[in-house]
């Protein structure tokens, strides 16, 4: 049975806005890889993890995982907690 994670991306240390954290992403878990003999390079007959899906809303993504027969598991996104402070507060002595 193919195996898949759905989770909403976090945004990356080289941006500062979350403009492409907003879908929902089904990704394929890689299954294990053989190392060639000859060469030994890494071989792997696994096309579906290089597959990403991404869908509008959770519920969407995981209704598509029950009617394909995935077995997925739901990484829900962290919380963001802000800090309210004032210009002034940079300036206070402690």
């Amino acid at each position: 049975m193919k195996k898949a994670k759905i989770y909403i991306p976090t945004k990356t240390a080289m941006q500062s806005g979350r403009g492409k954290t907003k879908n929902w992403i089904l990704e394929f878990y890689t299954r294990d890889s053989a190392t060639n003999p000859l060469m030994g390079w890494e071989t792997s007959d696994d096309t579906m993890s290089e597959v990403i899906l991404e869908f509008s809303s959770k519920e969407k993504a995981v209704e598509y995982a029950k009617l394909n027969n995935i077995d997925f598991k739901v990484i829900e996104p962290k919380k963001r907690e802000f800090v309210i402070k004032s210009y002034a507060d940079n300036f206070t002595k402690n």
